[in-house]
């Protein structure tokens, strides 16, 4: 049987609502050790905010911290898995979608997050990717 997103996500990543700073977002990226934070209203995902979203829409354009996650995050066209879908058919989606990251939502909630780096340790765990991905910062 082919494993699926449910068995290998994130499950309860952090989380911001659209109003907080981007400030707060960063925080939650260095302390969570992730490049991502779901945004979040009611449970129910309206977004994400990468660190690369940060670094160009707010550092780059020399915005202030305090500018709101919903003026840094992606909400448009964003693209989601449910648990049960197949980590073939993820990996599909991130190379169609050119995305790192899918969101796992299960009737409007958000469940989890599955990572590029979380298919390749899984798929291949000798690849460099998996290496890349496995390996802890030097904070």
């Amino acid at each position: 049987m082919a494993r699926t997103v449910a068995e290998l996500m994130t499950r309860e990543p952090a989380t911001v609502g659209e109003e907080e700073p981007v400030a707060e977002a960063a925080r939650l990226m260095r302390e969570r050790d992730t490049g991502d934070i779901a945004v979040v209203e009611d449970g129910r995902l309206i977004g994400i905010i990468t660190d690369r979203d940060i670094a160009v829409r707010v550092v780059a354009a020399e915005r202030p911290a305090s500018t709101p996650v919903r003026d840094a995050a992606s909400h448009e066209d964003l693209v989601t898995v449910e648990p049960d879908t197949t980590l073939d058919r993820a990996a599909s989606v991130m190379r169609e979608k050119s995305v790192r990251r899918l969101p796992v939502v299960e009737d409007g909630q958000l469940r989890g997050i599955v990572s590029l780096g979380d298919l390749a340790i899984e798929k291949d765990s000798e690849s460099g990717l998996a290496d890349i991905s496995g390996a802890r910062p030097n904070a």
